[in-house]
């Protein structure tokens, strides 16, 4: 499934991210997947919520340095060699991944995936057609 995913700028300090997740909680955000890419100055944490376009506007507003990426979600049986199957059935037709992290399904034996790929639709076509999706 398509997610609308926010990768937002954040100085790399003590309490950044605690005054960050605040400012969710406050305006009663749920954060459902996170993920931090970290550089010497400044790291990219990039969320899933359920109020993208809010969430956009909020950290805007309040001059938090955010863009919004179109990602592809997918959940793979929570098991052995899911992942491998996942990424070899991409790379056997020469998808680029820009990035990946996972999430708690929620669900026993259900494992989330996040995925940054050139072309969303096309990816999650080979992945179901290749039997690789719960």
């Amino acid at each position: 499934m398509l997610l609308k995913q926010l990768s937002v700028f954040l100085e790399n300090k003590p309490g950044q991210l605690s005054e960050f997740v605040s400012v969710l909680a406050q305006n009663n955000i749920d954060l459902r997947a996170l993920s931090i890419a970290e550089a010497q100055d400044y790291g990219v944490l990039r969320i899933i919520v359920d109020k993208p376009e809010q969430t956009q506007a909020l950290l805007r507003a309040q001059d938090w340095i955010c863009t919004v990426t179109d990602v592809l979600a997918v959940t793979v049986p929570d098991e052995p060699g899911s992942l491998t199957k996942l990424l070899q059935t991409l790379a056997d037709k020469g998808i680029s991944l820009a990035y990946t992290y996972a999430f708690l399904s929620g669900t026993a034996g259900k494992a989330c995936i996040v995925l940054r790929v050139d072309d969303n639709a096309y990816a999650e076509k080979l992945l179901k057609d290749a039997g690789v999706l719960c």
